[in-house]
């Protein structure tokens, strides 16, 4: 059973922000790419997104782009680079959409099977020693959790069910494998990746940033179970006499799964290192995707997921948590804009956390530790 302490608690004495080159510099960003989005486990969409024998999306990350795609034989997912082993052309340049059988680059027509393999390669029978079993798509590994889709990168990746083995089943009383997506918005934030995640790891801004999320979600009434390594978070109280994280403060769905005491009148919120954002409610969830673009610039694709059999219903109604968090987000947002542009100063050096900072310092250490070996 897991066991909750205060934010204040868990803090670190000498806890500090990082260093200005860690927000600004293209080196820094590049660093970033080879050590940690090329090594991890990094969420990109729904399992829903991919239910259908071939289907497929494309994960653009970084320089890299991969296919994920369900095969119409086995019925299995298969994740391949997105590079065609001719001269290496980009296959697929849709985002998602479905299949036949075959996958087949747009340029000398060299066609894969769904699991990679290559079938046919035109006038290649005439170069000696030529074998098509040499030349299927590269893969990547791919994973499946509560409904999300994982890729990693690495040629040797670690064991996601090691890697995840802190919150395998932790969530599962929320049903989060069998949820619908109602709604997804994407976002372009001229800030760092960083700044998004250590603004998501603390409440502390909430009364100064968010008057509507402290209403039904005081910023001190919370406490965390992960406290350290790659997953963080906790809860936050409900404040009575609100039921969820809504405009009107009445729940806006059933509830998404098998819930009862305390998670009634609580709300999750994780990062899940590197890219994942997990805010989980009594009647919906929202999942964030974080992706970096520039030194400066970050997409965010947030999807709100409620029980199916509220979506099936013809008067459910999903506004009032998609404004609550859309507004939220948008302020969040916000404030990380003016954070970058803060520290992009000379004037800027580090600055110290508070004892109610002790998760975004947590997450730095994290970090370091991904980047460095040691925080």
């Amino acid at each position: 059973m897991a066991t909750f302490v205060r934010t204040v608690d868990s803090y670190i004495q000498g806890a500090k922000t990082l260093p200005q080159r860690y927000y600004l510099s293209p080196e820094t960003l590049a660093e970033e790419w080879q050590r940690i989005f090329s090594r991890v486990w990094l969420c990109i969409g729904r399992l829903e997104q991919l239910q259908k024998p071939g289907s497929y999306v494309v994960a653009n990350i970084g320089a890299e782009s991969v296919i994920v795609v369900r095969d119409r034989k086995s019925d299995r997912l298969f994740a391949h680079f997105n590079v065609c082993r001719h001269r290496g052309t980009r296959i697929c340049m849709d985002q998602s959409g479905e299949l036949g059988e075959t996958i087949q680059c747009p340029y000398h027509a060299w066609t894969y099977a769904l699991d990679g393999s290559l079938l046919r390669a035109p006038t290649m029978q005439d170069v000696d020693g030529f074998e098509r079993e040499q030349f299927s798509l590269i893969p990547a590994a791919v994973a499946q959790w509560e409904g999300f889709v994982f890729v990693n990168l690495s040629p040797e990746p670690e064991p996601f069910a090691e890697v995840f083995a802190p919150v395998f089943s932790r969530f599962s009383r929320y049903n989060l494998s069998q949820l619908t997506t109602g709604r997804r918005i994407a976002y372009d934030v001229q800030a760092n990746w960083k700044l998004i995640l250590q603004n998501y790891n603390e409440c502390l801004h909430c009364p100064t940033i968010h008057p509507l999320l402290s209403k039904v979600l005081p910023y001190t009434s919370g406490a965390n179970d992960l406290t350290d390594g790659p997953f963080l978070g906790g809860y936050m109280e409900i404040s009575s006499p609100n039921e969820s994280a809504t405009v009107s403060g009445r729940a806006c769905g059933p509830l998404v799964g098998d819930l009862s005491g305390d998670d009634l009148h609580r709300a999750f919120y994780y990062s899940l290192f590197p890219n994942m954002m997990l805010s989980m409610h009594p009647d919906y969830v929202v999942s964030y995707m974080v992706w970096p673009v520039a030194p400066t610039q970050t997409h965010i694709v947030s999807d709100w997921l409620f029980h199916p059999d509220a979506m099936r219903h013809p008067e459910f109604d999903p506004s009032g948590a998609i404004e609550f968090w859309d507004v939220t987000n948008r302020q969040d947002w916000a404030i990380c804009e003016q954070s970058q542009l803060g520290v992009a100063s000379r004037a800027y050096t580090p600055g110290p956390y508070s004892p109610r900072e002790s998760i975004p310092a947590a997450w730095d250490r994290t970090y370091l530790r991904a980047m460095h070996g040691s925080p």
